[in-house]
């Protein structure tokens, strides 16, 4: 008996699974909010220099730019003189007394001048973000197989509400980076365990439905928060509000139950074997739940306990070759879909378009992007929608470097388009990577593979300050690395209809039987179901 079939006695899809997945998935419709916040709170509005004190007699004329409105960066050093009638080539001066703005909103930039000279400070912030949960990433994924699931997730959620809470009083800009890092080290920590409690509570034929479900409340938050920051145009009371709800989430944290796998591979089996009767009760099986004992948990988990004894490391990834070549592809892959998402996701204000309505926008293509995304994986492959959605997302990004910037809703269009394709990229990477690693060391890969997605979103917003050399260089970086990641999946093998690789001397059989001819027959294609796990990137991203 496998655990599944334990599973099953205690009821694997009855009221505690849809609680649970309710449990978890609501904190998603919040992530959105998390991730994308600084595209509201950071906002650049139109400026210009502020007079000097002295200037308060007669108006004061600004010099005009190149495109025939006033520069935002400099001043003329004096006023002009009526009795002076070539007074038109005037000496100017950068900003000495701070800047006007343009606006009615309170965002970061206008309440610390993140303009001109400051102004890579902005993308420097989203950077220290995703740099949070980079870090987070590798660390509380360590701290998660010694403490348990649950630990983290719980203390996971403090952090993000305490932290965001914090950076919402923030009285300086280092103060307020501090803050972000902490909350990009909570989101990591609450996106592994969600991932890793939804899975392991639930049925294999009922993953892919539920999990696509609790992407969809990542593409919800979306619609939410351009609502908000609307409603909310003070940023500090915006970042509060977003905050709040975390607070709540640490305290229903605590109904959810551990991984019984977890508790099991422990030692702490007795604890495991209480929490099944208890499921089992929840789910109107309890003299299911009263039959197991403990001795049987034992005895049917074993296989899961003797893997659990075979240890490999993440330098195993690069010393196997069969593993290297496909820790090479996918790393590249996850890293393309990363950078590239989040050059789309965080400049929206580039496109001339009301960012209110474009987030909305934004966020509606993923609708039909994992609708699109589910079939293709079903039908057309993994290897196949990977690679096409990395280099149509390419494809879209460089053509942006040819559109005239008057041409609005071109450009849009190409955003929106581009943006869809990564969302597919990013559902279909969690299905396609956790199908090539084998299971003893699946967990290890994941975590190596989703690493580099969060290097390419930290260093997405950096990569637009080379736009003050040339505007088209950072379109062009984001859409070339995104046709090498397109690339790189072509070198990947279909998994599609294959079983699961157990060991590495699964997956290199398995390796050698892909290359030749297909000729499986009719009877075992039918009983090797592989589960569709289509996280969405609040999920893999956020």
């Amino acid at each position: 008996m496998t655990f599944s079939e334990i599973l099953d006695r205690v009821g694997s899809m009855g009221p505690f699974q849809f609680l649970h997945v309710a449990i978890l998935g609501l904190p998603v419709l919040n992530m959105a909010n998390h991730n994308l916040l600084q595209i509201f709170t950071a906002t650049t509005p139109a400026h210009h220099c502020r007079p000097p004190p002295n200037a308060s007699a007669g108006p004061w004329v600004l010099p005009m730019g190149p495109n025939g409105k006033p520069e935002r960066c400099l001043r003329f050093v004096r006023p002009p003189n009526a009795s002076l009638p070539n007074d038109t080539q005037r000496a100017t001066e950068p900003c000495l007394d701070g800047w006007v703005y343009n606006s009615t909103r309170d965002t970061i930039v206008t309440e610390w001048d993140l303009v001109c000279n400051s102004n890579k400070m902005k993308e420097m912030a989203q950077s220290v973000f995703m740099a949070g949960i980079l870090i987070g990433g590798l660390v509380l994924g360590d701290l998660s197989d010694r403490f348990g699931r649950r630990p983290i997730l719980t203390s996971s959620y403090l952090l993000l509400a305490a932290s965001s809470s914090g950076a919402a009083f923030s009285p300086t800009l280092p103060v307020y980076m501090v803050f972000r890092f902490l909350c990009g080290f909570g989101i990591s920590g609450i996106t592994l365990s969600t991932i890793i409690l939804i899975v392991e509570w639930l049925p294999t034929r009922m993953r892919a439905l539920m999990t696509t479900a609790v992407g969809y409340c990542y593409t919800i938050g979306q619609f939410l928060l351009p609502g908000l920051a609307y409603a909310i145009p003070q940023w500090r009371w915006l970042q509060l509000t977003v905050s709040i709800p975390f607070f709540i989430f640490f305290l229903s944290s605590w109904w959810t139950p551990e991984s019984i796998r977890w508790l099991v591979l422990s030692g702490k089996s007795s604890k495991a074997l209480k929490i099944l009767r208890r499921v089992a009760a929840f789910n109107g099986k309890k003299e299911e739940g009263q039959r197991l004992s403990l001795e049987e948990l034992k005895l049917n988990l074993q296989k899961e306990i003797s893997s659990a004894k075979a240890k490999y490391t993440a330098a195993d990834l690069f010393r196997i070759p069969v593993l290297r070549r496909m820790t090479f592809c996918l790393s590249l892959a996850w890293f393309a879909t990363g950078f590239a998402y989040y050059s789309l996701a965080m400049g929206v204000e580039e496109f001339g378009v009301n960012i209110y309505l474009l987030q909305i926008i934004f966020g509606g293509v993923d609708v039909p992007a994992k609708f699109i995304t589910i079939l293709s994986l079903s039908y057309m492959g993994r290897h196949t929608t990977e690679a096409a959605a990395l280099l149509l997302a390419g494809g879209a990004i460089l053509t942006l470097t040819f559109v005239p910037s008057d041409m609005q809703t071109l450009k849009t269009a190409l955003a929106v388009f581009g943006k869809g394709c990564l969302s597919s990229s990013f559902s279909c990477l969690f299905l396609y990577t956790s199908e090539l690693y084998p299971t003893v060391i699946r967990q290890t890969g994941m975590g190596a593979s989703n690493m580099w997605t969060r290097v390419g979103s930290m260093l997405a917003p950096l990569v637009k300050i080379t736009g003050e050399v040339q505007p088209i260089i950072p379109n062009v970086i984001y859409g070339t690395i995104a046709l090498l990641g397109g690339s790189a999946a072509l070198f990947l093998p279909e998994t599609l209809n294959r079983p699961l690789p157990e060991t590495i001397k699964d997956l290199e059989k398995w390796s050698l039987w892909a290359k030749k001819p297909k000729q499986e027959p009719e009877a075992e294609k039918a009983s090797q179901v592989i589960p569709l796990q289509p996280y969405g990137p609040g999920l893999g991203s956020s």
